[in-house]
């Protein structure tokens, strides 16, 4: 008892993402000899624990100095480097490093130290947030990371990167008169990136966003399967193993892009009702913990964490149904791979011993601050 003590783990939390994770490893077991992927990411969610009891323990008060956060945006930014000339083509995207039986994302772990460097950031000048020059420096922060994963290509985590920051300006208290100025920032960004950064298959998702039954058979392909998949699961759902679209292969990448399709599937929408439940109460809690840090520097960073979790949930339910562009987005916790569910649980085992120093505060108090509101 007096180790579970120890831990100062929100138990909430961490059990509100176990039948998510389940969900997943449940939905990759059910398509019989593929069932390999169930296997491995039972091995990544042990590994993922004990990273995040791990990290529960330690003191993270000295991410606090400036010499630290820098440190690790720079690691973070020469292994995006590097992947120019080590890494590993998957997907058309030069953006694994691969040793193996074991391969690594670093955008994944780079999209966390966004976080902590944004956090860093705006905790010493959350006051003056106003002043327009703080947006764009932090702008800055953001587009060197976004920039390198855009021309590997990976279109997916180049987005998140710019999610993470838009939302992170937004909590830190932006002024409303420069909200025309932030998404002016962006649709001029896209313009450059449509014409000097994107490759002609990302041009070709978004133009079937716009259109998403002018090229069924080509680019339209996989939203057009994701969508017929989930519709066909109606209320209960077809029942597990039953998933005919992904079982007979019409939906791809059924364990990691559209694994919410084929859960729809088998589950239907009181299944789908149950994930969002769950990943709701693990947002709450996140959000929780943050309102209660011990300065504003824990604060943001939970805010940071909470965005991350939504912006990846949002975009990649918003491909599953075809509201959105595919672009490769996993969904947290339940999608197959490794490099994200190690990040994920890090950046939830790092909020975990911030938690270990929480303050006691008026969350109206906290709202003024941080939001502007009240």
């Amino acid at each position: 008892m007096n180790f579970f003590r120890a831990l100062k783990v929100d138990w909430i939390l961490f059990f509100s993402t176990i039948p998510i994770l389940l969900a997943g490893v449940v939905t990759m077991s059910s398509f019989g000899g593929k069932g390999a992927f169930a296997e491995k990411q039972l091995i990544w969610m042990s590994i993922s624990f004990l990273v995040f009891f791990g990290l529960s323990f330690i003191d993270f008060r000295f991410l606090r100095r400036t010499g630290v956060v820098v440190s690790l945006f720079l690691i973070g930014c020469t292994l995006l480097l590097i992947l120019f000339g080590l890494g590993s083509v998957f997907k058309g995207a030069k953006s694994w490093f691969n040793f193996g039986a074991l391969a690594f994302q670093p955008a994944d772990m780079m999209k966390l130290v966004l976080i902590l460097v944004l956090t860093k950031y705006f905790s010493r000048r959350h006051i003056e947030i106003a002043n327009i020059r703080h947006i764009i420096v932090s702008g800055i922060y953001a587009f060197i990371p976004f920039l390198l994963v855009a021309i590997q290509p990976d279109f997916g985590s180049a987005t998140m990167f710019f999610f993470i920051w838009l939302g992170m300006v937004f909590v830190s208290g932006i002024s409303k008169k420069h909200i025309f100025a932030v998404f002016s920032i962006g649709i001029i960004s896209f313009g450059l990136l449509w014409n000097f950064v994107f490759q002609d298959y990302q041009k070709a998702r978004l133009m079937t966003f716009i259109h998403p039954l002018a090229n069924i058979q080509g680019a339209g392909y996989n939203a057009f399967q994701s969508t017929v998949a989930i519709g066909s699961g109606e209320f209960l759902g077809k029942g597990l193993g039953y998933g005919t679209q992904s079982r007979l292969n019409f939906l791809p990448e059924y364990e990691t892009d559209f694994i919410f399709a084929a859960f729809s599937e088998e589950w239907g929408f009181v299944g789908v009702l149950f994930i969002f439940l769950f990943f709701g109460i693990v947002v709450w809690r996140i959000l929780s913990i943050a309102m209660l840090g011990e300065t504003n520097f824990e604060t943001l960073f939970g805010m940071g964490l909470a965005i991350y979790f939504i912006a990846h949930f949002s975009v990649n339910i918003g491909m599953n149904i075809g509201l959105l562009p595919v672009t490769g987005t996993p969904v947290p916790f339940m999608s197959y791979g490794g490099s994200h569910l190690l990040t994920e649980f890090t950046g939830l085992g790092i909020l975990m011993g911030m938690r270990r120093n929480n303050r006691a505060a008026h969350r109206d108090d906290m709202k003024h601050e941080f939001l502007g509101v009240g």
